[in-house]
């Protein structure tokens, strides 16, 4: 069914929807059922596309992590027309990546052709650095060790601003908490958890006593950066839409993105050179 037919007969009266009265959900901009059919009808926005640039200088190495106990790969990126010698002097943003990724597939979503795309635009020169933290570690424990303590002599630098997604979201908030002097911090759906309830179905967190010392939503006074200095992006068709719109409310971040958008790399595509952007100007600023 094409979308105007769709909210031409919602305009109507009610329509049914997978068994549901969809009527009033129309006039919400809310549908019922799956993000695939508001995807299909178009209510989750168009998915974000790799920017025809060149990709500039990556480099992948393995390195042995202390805090963790294992091998994990550092990835850096920086954009075309930057030499190997004049990237060791950029600052330097670190990349924290969601459940069940890596560090490399920062580049796979198109990062270093973002990055390129961000700095020809006039976005202050940086490097983004990716670096494993487990598959599920939510970026506390052994993994937020490892950031603090190990990462910054494997760049040869202290990050200056850190990006998340998803899991990584949930990362950059303890990160932030952990380590001052960040000039910025861009959170791409950032899986934050209102509840016991919520938190113990997906996370690694022993009990509630562990996840409540750990959760972001609960330590928001805790963060040693400005408000100002912080970004959120969150579709309205993730799961963590309204836990992203608690953290605005509690944060009041320089930037708070809600638009359409589902937990998916279309929305992360769509917003990277947003986040980038915003990352290149605090940065610049708190120089």
């Amino acid at each position: 069914m094409r979308r105007r037919t769709f909210i031409a007969a919602g305009a109507a009266g009610a329509v049914a929807v997978g068994g549901t009265v969809a009527g009033a959900g129309v006039a919400t901009e809310t549908l019922p059922g799956s993000v695939a059919l508001r995807r299909r009808l178009g209510w989750t926005g168009p998915d974000g596309t790799v920017p025809d640039v060149p990709a500039g200088r990556i480099v992948r190495r393995g390195v042995t992590s202390k805090a963790r106990g294992t091998g994990v790969e550092v990835v850096t990126i920086a954009s075309a027309g930057v030499s190997e010698a004049a990237a060791r002097r950029l600052p330097v943003c670190v990349m924290l990546h969601g459940r069940g990724s890596s560090a490399y597939r920062f580049v796979g979503l198109g990062m270093p052709q973002f990055l390129t795309q961000a700095v020809r635009g006039g976005a202050e020169p940086f490097v983004l650095a990716a670096v494993d933290g487990g598959e599920a570690s939510y970026w506390y424990g052994d993994a937020m060790t490892m950031l603090v303590d190990e990462v910054p002599g494997w760049l040869g630098a202290e990050p200056s601003a850190v990006l998340g997604i998803s899991m990584g979201g949930f990362g950059a908030l303890l990160y932030a908490r952990e380590r001052a002097g960040l000039g910025a911090a861009a959170l791409l759906s950032p899986a934050l958890f209102r509840t016991w309830a919520d938190a113990r179905t997906v996370g690694p967190f022993k009990g509630e006593a562990e996840w409540a010392a750990v959760e972001p939503l609960r330590h928001t006074g805790q963060l040693r950066l400005p408000a100002r200095d912080i970004g959120v992006w969150c579709g309205r068709e993730d799961p963590f839409h309204g836990s992203a719109q608690a953290l605005a409310a509690l944060v009041k971040p320089g930037v708070a993105s809600f638009g359409h958008g589902a937990h998916d790399q279309g929305y992360w595509r769509r917003v990277a050179p947003d986040a980038l952007r915003f990352i290149g100007e605090r940065i610049a600023a708190n120089a």
